[in-house]
């Protein structure tokens, strides 16, 4: 049998990656009828946490002596990580699984746009273009001023711009800060925060359906992070990276089956619209990326 190539391999794992997320996302909203906000954060985290140490140690990624600077970075990473989770599963037990991940796909543009104004990336007029009729798209999804409109809706773009601001702090690392290391600060760090929001609550026990849904999230979240790390250091950025929209039709899928929920018209026509432009988006970048490797002597 011929053996795939990088590139197909790192797609498949980048979906794979996207499912095992949106499977994460799913578990949790249903573990809400059953377990606390908090506990199932601080519960789903310490899972998360004991596999992320142990995946570090056997990588030999588990180091405290990193520089000052990528210690800052790293703290303000971790800080929107956990920003971006409460903002994300509130939004999550109160929305439909599908409509809270069609906002999730205006990421690409938010960091594309972030990157540009504050880390000074170069980005030409045509995705400049793109961003706009992407946030478009934002205002279908979320329709303000309408009936269909929550608060909830505006959480989930709130969690966009906390991802967006962990993601560009991420990029400011440097090269040699294991991938590991970080993820594992993000993890005790979400939950510790879980730990401290619990201090309000009256926990229950926690076996059965609930039990089940939270070792379920734990572990594909841990599947996810791994699959998405290799996918983007297998394949091409480019090639990969546009596969990470296989996270809405899973979305989709999982909504309609396990909710009974299925988007208005206005929502997948916004989230059309943002995959659109996302797609054109990584391929500008790709085309510039390309000139100008042949402009470098």
């Amino acid at each position: 049998m011929k053996a795939l190539s990088p590139n197909i391999t790192g797609a498949l794992l980048m979906m794979l990656s996207m499912a095992a997320f949106t499977v994460n996302d799913t578990f949790m909203k249903a573990a809400a009828a059953h377990v606390p906000f908090y506990q199932a954060i601080t519960l789903r985290g310490v899972g998360i946490s004991i596999g992320l140490i142990g995946l570090a140690l056997w990588r030999g990624q588990l180091r405290v002596n990193l520089p000052r600077r990528d210690w800052g970075r790293i703290g303000l990473r971790t800080a929107a990580e956990i920003v971006g989770t409460l903002l994300f599963l509130t939004a999550l037990v109160y929305m439909p699984l599908a409509n809270l991940s069609a906002i999730l796909q205006s990421l690409p543009l938010t960091v594309t746009l972030a990157a540009a104004i504050f880390l000074g990336e170069p980005v030409g007029w045509r995705r400049m273009t793109a961003i706009g009729v992407g946030f478009l798209g934002v205002l279908l999804i979320v329709r303000p001023g309408t009936e269909g409109f929550t608060i909830y809706s505006v959480l989930g773009v709130g969690a966009v711009l906390a991802v967006t601001v962990r993601d560009l702090a991420a990029r400011r690392l440097s090269a040699g800060v294991p991938s590991l290391m970080v993820a594992v600060v993000a993890a005790l760090g979400v939950t510790a925060f879980g730990v401290i929001g619990g201090l309000r609550e009256d926990w229950v026990p926690v076996g059965g359906a609930g039990g089940l849904m939270l070792a379920g999230a734990a572990l594909c979240l841990m599947v996810g992070y791994v699959a998405s790390v290799s996918a983007m250091r297998i394949g091409e950025i480019a090639i990969v990276a546009p596969f990470r929209y296989s996270s809405l039709l899973v979305a989709l899928v999982l909504g309609f089956l396990v909710f009974g929920d299925w988007p208005a018209w206005p929502t997948l026509l916004g989230a059309a619209i943002l995959v659109g432009t996302g797609l054109y988006t990584f391929h500008r970048e790709r085309r510039v990326a390309r000139r100008n490797a042949r402009m470098t002597p």
